[in-house]
């Protein structure tokens, strides 16, 4: 009697895990938000006191309102590179405050 091999990648096999259980958006939310300091630098990772996703919307709370004024400019920026960063679409908005 032939046996039957079922095998995959294990990186493969732990992401259906995680879209079966609903976790998967919930890993990426964790992601976009080790990746802040990468994708803004560290002076405004710095002068950042709060970040939050909540359904695919990032909230950035920062104590500079120079750094926020400029920071508004650049939203459509910074949702491209977290989402490249992360490579897959977890930030559709971004609200400064």
């Amino acid at each position: 009697m032939a046996q039957q091999h079922n095998e995959q990648p294990l990186a493969k096999v732990i992401q259906e895990l995680l879209r079966v259980y609903k976790l998967d958006s919930k890993l990426a939310e964790i992601k976009v938000l080790d990746t802040w300091p990468k994708v803004v630098g560290p002076m405004i990772a710095q002068h950042t006191t709060d970040i939050r996703i909540e359904r695919k919307t990032l909230f950035v709370r920062l104590d500079s309102d120079a750094i926020r004024n400029e920071l508004s400019y650049a939203k459509s920026l910074i949702i491209k590179n977290i989402n490249n960063e992360i490579g897959v679409e977890a930030v559709v908005e971004v609200v400064i405050r």
